[in-house]
């Protein structure tokens, strides 16, 4: 079963509650035809587990590896993916439409 949003927001809490250091990725706006709408979350502990989804699976991997280091340096990052990009294509965003995720570390 897939997790809501409700679900991930909550798990973000709890693992901060649990004294887990924690990211939350979300999609802050999309162009074309974009595997997930603005709003959706990804939340990221600094062991590297995760819950949620910025792109249907295309570019977690590379969301997380941010985050991390959003989690280490404690400075937010705006990403952005797109199938113009270089970067899109290594990360497997191929469906044709441009995503921006702002990664932040909650404190």
């Amino acid at each position: 079963m897939l997790s809501t949003e409700d679900d991930i927001l909550a798990a973000a809490q709890d693992w901060r509650g649990a004294g887990r250091s924690v990211a939350i990725a979300t999609v802050v706006d999309t162009w074309g035809s974009a595997p997930r709408p603005v709003g959706s979350h990804l939340v990221i502990d600094g062991d590297g587990n995760f819950l949620g989804s910025v792109s249907g699976g295309c570019v977690e991997g590379a969301v997380v590896t941010e985050a991390l280091d959003v989690i280490a340096a404690g400075a937010p990052k705006m990403l952005e993916f797109g199938v113009a990009d270089e970067t899109a294509w290594r990360a497997g965003l191929s469906c044709g439409g441009r995503i921006k995720v702002y990664v932040e570390r909650l404190d």
